[in-house]
């Protein structure tokens, strides 16, 4: 058996217009615009709608189940859709009112594109299914929730917008954390998403990855350009590093992601092709991983993420994988390459795996995130 789990304004000139027609028009315009919102301000506190979220599945038929490994083999993933926008939602309304008040809005301020993924970096989903999507297009966190329209948050502080968020994870309290590269920042914010403050200022350099051990409170953050792993309380204060520039084992040469599961860290040490591993009191562990051509070796590693079975994921962005390995780094099967169908992708960033071992992939430019089902290992 193959090593798969086994291993301007423009004015008119005709004739017969007086000087003041166009005036004329637009105030009456404004007038009827008027009077339509006004109406509308007034029933709609009468108006409930609610928001229903879902996976859309892209190229694939009703009914049929895309799994990885194909038989003979045993699956043990499967697609599940991907998050794009805000055509993930469903807007049902509870009465003809919410479809009247839709319909006069858009009659009166236009038709507007949907709001939609760019270039997604990385994300988290917390245990209710809500899904954080850094974005370093749109410059924003989108929030994908189960019971709320999509939201966008473009606030890092309070008189500053994020530049390049780049990765997020959940803090105490509800709060999130998010690293902004260009800002030198993880930013705090409230689960409304109001800004709280900063982690780091002055302390990274361009932060990357983080993560967050829920179990003591502690913050690690990949500072890509100083080479190592700082790691915060969650009050901010800088703990210790973990790391310093080099070749050798323990060593970093920009890490750019990472991943904290039962105690570990785990880092994508990008320029030196490998994933590393440490505890939590910066003690090296072990490392896997090569540079090279074939797959399960790393080019490009980034984004990381491990499930509730050890099993460790790794993007290999370079090539459009996400690689898959056993809880001792043995490499055993490959998802993706180059393309837009269903499991390929285009220049992938950030992965991460919630509560229900479902693994996300931030498939950056594709504009989405894929999402599977790991189907365990036994």
């Amino acid at each position: 058996m193959k090593n798969y789990f086994r291993m301007p304004v423009m004015t008119c000139s005709h004739a017969g217009v007086g000087p003041f027609a166009n005036t004329r028009r637009t105030l009456g315009a404004l007038t009827r615009a008027l009077a339509v919102m006004t109406l509308v301000l007034t029933v709609s506190g009468c108006a409930t709608t609610t928001y229903s979220f879902h996976l859309r599945k892209h190229g694939v038929e009703n009914g049929h189940k895309l799994v990885w490994p194909q038989q003979p083999d045993v699956p043990r993933f499967m697609y599940l859709g991907e998050i794009t926008g805000e055509n993930n939602y469903d807007k049902s309304a509870a009465g003809s009112l919410d479809k009247f008040i839709d319909a006069v809005v858009g009659f009166v301020a236009g038709e507007s594109a949907p709001d939609m993924l760019q270039r997604p970096q990385s994300g988290v989903t917390d245990e209710n299914g809500d899904t954080y999507v850094t974005d370093v297009s749109r410059q924003a966190v989108y929030v994908f929730s189960q019971s709320q329209n999509l939201r966008i948050w473009n606030m890092a502080g309070k008189h500053q917008k994020f530049l390049a968020p780049i990765a997020v994870a959940l803090g105490k309290g509800g709060e999130l954390l998010v690293t902004d590269a260009e800002l030198g920042i993880v930013a705090r914010l409230s689960p409304d998403g109001a800004p709280l403050g900063v982690i780091g200022k002055g302390d990274l350099k361009r932060p990357t990855g983080i993560a967050r051990d829920s179990d003591n409170g502690l913050i690690f953050v990949a500072d890509t350009y100083d080479h190592n792993i700082k790691v915060f309380d969650d009050n901010g204060d800088l703990v210790r590093v973990i790391g310093h520039r080099g070749a050798e084992k323990g060593t970093l040469n920009y890490p750019i992601h990472l991943a904290c599961a039962k105690g570990k860290i785990y880092v994508t040490d990008t320029l030196n092709a490998r994933v590393q591993v440490f505890d939590e009191e910066g003690n090296f562990l072990f490392t896997f991983g090569k540079r090279g051509l074939y797959k399960g070796e790393f080019t490009r590693p980034k984004g990381i993420a491990v499930d509730s079975d050890g099993n460790i994921y790794v993007i290999e962005s370079f090539y459009d994988y996400l690689l898959v390995y056993n809880n001792k780094g043995v490499f055993l099967m490959p998802l993706g390459g180059s393309g837009s169908e269903p499991g390929k992708f285009y220049l992938p960033a950030g992965v991460w795996v919630d509560n229900k071992d479902r693994v996300f992939v931030a498939d950056m430019f594709n504009r989405r995130v894929v999402v599977f089902q790991y189907l365990g290992g036994s």
